[in-house]
């Protein structure tokens, strides 16, 4: 099994990171050139398969192989009221997952990929971060861990999101230690809170940026005082995949922020990502800004779980079997672009 034994050897491991295969990116773009259509006529279609290519290092891409990984945590600060459900929910919908009663189930069977649901002590919340950071060295590697080691390598393309009652609280602090703006700037309403739980949770996210200060030079040490177990898996997991040189699709708003500590210590780390959708949850669309990332869709959805994520698979689909599909004007006898 993976293990990191300290924060300094994940942090090595996080500069160390692969580069794609550029040839692979260019034999597609000659094939697009070639395919029986005006030039980059199907827009971020054609860019989507030269980045598949990309990452697997091969054309034509495939998609043979698609994983969604769901990683379930649960989060101490609930007891601050941040949340319009209790924490006995994330087992709750962990057992829907696995019964295939919920909307993750149906998108990820529609999109031919397999789900896998990772729960992470659940019985074990992690500390209420406005009296202590959420976990110590030990818990947050452990959690890391567990995520790398959930990246099978040769899959073709993996999709992260999560479950935990409280989490969009965790990704809130977590964006405002790692961008600056308070509460204020980051907090939404989450599982539907009101206004007085808005204003309670950008008041609670002050109050753990205030008690956890010392974190706020390191993007590891803020991930393991503001994050969650299954933030910190996600982490592991798109690192992991890195490391493999296999695509991701990230989620929605916690999902993104679990992997922005990634971007702040290498700017490199999240080449190989793509943001499934830009949610609805407040935040979401300045974390994309930030770190450089385009949605593939934009839904009004905040579900989390992966839902946007597998529904963007379909997409992906569809951008790669145009490539392959299409015939060449050669091929269709059609003629060309005159000169």
């Amino acid at each position: 099994m993976t293990t990191f034994a300290s924060m300094a050897d994940l942090r090595a491991a996080c500069a160390d990171l692969p580069a794609g295969d550029a040839a692979a990116a260019e034999a597609v773009a000659r094939r697009e050139a070639e395919l029986t259509k005006p030039p980059h006529s199907l827009g971020r279609l054609e860019q989507i398969v030269a980045w598949l290519a990309h990452w697997q290092g091969r054309n034509p891409p495939r998609l043979d192989r698609v994983e969604v990984h769901v990683f379930a945590g649960n989060h101490g600060v609930t007891a601050q009221g941040v949340s319009a459900y209790p924490a006995d929910v994330t087992a709750q919908m962990v057992a829907n997952f696995a019964a295939g009663g919920a909307a993750i189930n149906q998108l990820a069977r529609t999109a031919g990929a397999a789900l896998r649901v990772h729960p992470l002590e659940l019985g074990r919340p992690t500390e209420d971060f406005t009296l202590a950071p959420a976990m110590d060295e030990g818990a947050f590697l452990a959690a890391v861990a567990a995520g790398h080691e959930a990246v099978a390598p040769g899959t073709d393309l993996v999709c992260l999101g999560e479950m935990g009652i409280g989490n969009t609280t965790a990704a809130a602090a977590l964006c405002a230690a790692l961008f600056g703006g308070g509460g204020v700037r980051w907090a939404g309403r989450g599982t539907g809170v009101d206004d007085e739980g808005l204003a309670r949770k950008r008041a609670v996210i002050d109050r753990a940026l205030a008690r956890n200060a010392a974190a706020l030079g390191d993007p590891l040490s803020i991930a393991a005082a503001f994050g969650g177990r299954e933030l910190a898996a996600i982490l592991g997991a798109v690192l992991a995949a890195r490391r493999q040189r296999t695509p991701v699709l990230l989620d929605g708003f916690v999902a993104t922020a679990a992997a922005a500590p990634l971007a702040k210590l290498n700017p490199a780390a999240l080449e190989h990502v793509l943001a499934g959708h830009v949610s609805a949850e407040a935040g979401h669309r300045m974390l994309l800004a930030q770190l450089d990332l385009a949605p593939v869709l934009d839904l009004d959805m905040r579900l989390g779980e992966a839902s946007g994520a597998a529904v963007a698979v379909l997409v992906v689909r569809a951008a790669l079997a145009c490539h392959a599909g299409m015939a060449t004007f050669s091929e269709a006898k059609v003629a060309g672009k005159s000169p």
